[in-house]
């Protein structure tokens, strides 16, 4: 009877400390970032009053429908996310628990991580002005172009950009959008060259684009399998690979025929 008793006593003491230890991990930050959809903007029109893309030294056409970059937002590196958090993001398909490395691959501060996306942004928004002004055949010593996102980060705009540079001078090349009057989104980095690349995120910025009214989404090709994975309702997808891939699927959607699919 003594023996049993003690085994008792040690299972219940056990038994205790296991139950301390999952108070403490329950409680204790995790190196993790809750990441959800963020904002969208036209980079056709203006945000926060002042106009996303402005060009000097070539005529600039009124264009109709939009062209929609789109972000996601995620807590600070500095935040403390807890299990419970983790758990509410494992259940809700409008957010998603990430490796806070993964998030903020440079480490550091708020301010670090916001001098990283400005510089991001700033070579973005370089590689997007020479794609399309080589796509158009312009020089840029003549063609200045302006891209302001306020504080908007990152080099995820980089496809979307050059697009809306090109509607705003060319169009589609025969007096119409290349929207076609749409409400496009679209995610992507772009090289000089017109090379789309990925940039992750992209089930977060689906939902991003469907709640401002896209119907129709860019996705670089290689991110195809987890943008089908939870993709809104009436949210088309379209994968591209280069700058000219992305126009030609524009010149089909304006024309009702079939586009590149995932």
């Amino acid at each position: 009877m003594p023996n049993v008793s003690r085994r008792t006593a040690i299972l219940a003491a056990c038994a205790a400390l296991i139950a301390a230890l999952l108070v403490v991990a329950a409680f204790a930050p995790l190196p993790v970032s809750i990441v959800y959809p963020g904002t969208t903007a036209n980079v056709l029109g203006s945000y926060k009053g002042a106009p996303v893309i402005t060009i000097s030294g070539a005529p600039v056409r009124r264009t109709t429908g939009e062209l929609r970059m789109v972000t996601v937002e995620a807590t600070a590196p500095n935040a403390s996310v807890h299990f419970s958090d983790v758990w509410h993001a494992w259940w809700n398909k409008d957010v998603a628990a990430m490796p806070r490395d993964a998030v903020y691959p440079s480490g550091g501060s708020v301010k670090d991580a916001a001098k990283v996306n400005r510089r991001e942004m700033l070579q973005s928004q370089q590689a997007a002005t020479a794609a399309a002004l080589k796509q158009l055949g312009l020089s840029p010593s003549q063609v200045k172009v302006s891209l302001q996102l306020g504080d908007v980060g990152g080099p995820s705009a980089g496809l979307l950009f050059t697009l809306g540079i090109i509607d705003k001078i060319d169009g589609d090349g025969h007096g119409g959008d290349l929207t076609g009057g749409r409400t496009i989104a679209g995610t992507g980095t772009i090289d000089a060259s017109g090379n789309v690349g990925a940039v992750g995120g992209v089930p977060l910025k689906e939902l991003a684009a469907r709640r401002d009214g896209a119907t129709v989404f860019l996705v670089p090709r290689d991110e195809c399998s987890d943008a089908k994975a939870q993709l809104p309702s009436g949210l088309r997808l379209v994968p591209v690979r280069t700058l000219d891939g992305a126009l030609s699927a524009l010149s089909a959607l304006r024309a009702g025929k079939q586009t590149p699919t995932c």
